[in-house]
């Protein structure tokens, strides 16, 4: 079973339909920088946008995560991670599970509950140097209260991980 946003459903929906262009879907216009290449429906099907298009690095480094650039892409466990610029890129491609976030992306909250509950990529903490995305500020604060929380997530997602469809 997978949960999808309702940015999610809408993406697969036009997509689906064919009556809209990729980039006109999925790319937020706050976030694309001028010159970025313009993708194929068929490119973004594919691979499945990570973290709505923050640069994972971004969330280790001074400042918090920033939005990355279809300049600065790479495909990684089925998906399209988009970097601020070449050298986070070069970090990520060296050593992603550091960079990625645990859990796939889900809320550890959601995972003690046994189950996958979609996280905002802007709600965050860094925990024994993991990051861990969450839906809302309680369930992080909740996490970053009990740092023990995420062991035991961490512990439980095996048997939720399975549940999750894989990317087309």
């Amino acid at each position: 079973m997978m949960w999808l946003t309702r940015r999610d459903l809408w993406l697969l929906a036009a997509l689906t339909c064919g009556g809209a262009r990729a980039e006109d879907v999925s790319r937020d216009p706050a976030r694309a920088s001028p010159g970025d290449p313009p993708r194929e429906a068929s490119q973004d099907l594919a691979a499945i946008l990570a973290l709505r298009g923050y640069d994972a690095v971004s969330y280790f480094l001074p400042g918090g995560p920033r939005p990355g650039s279809a300049r600065f892409e790479l495909s990684w466990a089925g998906r399209a991670w988009r970097f601020a610029s070449a050298g986070n890129r070069a970090a990520f491609a060296a050593a992603p599970e550091t960079y990625a976030p645990r859990l796939d992306g889900h809320d550890p909250v959601g995972v003690l509950d046994g189950r996958l509950v979609d996280a905002d990529p802007l709600v965050f903490a860094l925990i024994a140097g993991r990051l861990y995305l969450f839906r809302d500020e309680g369930r992080r604060a909740r996490l970053v209260a009990d740092p023990g929380l995420a062991e035991r997530a961490e512990a439980r997602w095996p048997g939720l991980a399975p549940l999750i469809e894989p990317l087309p």
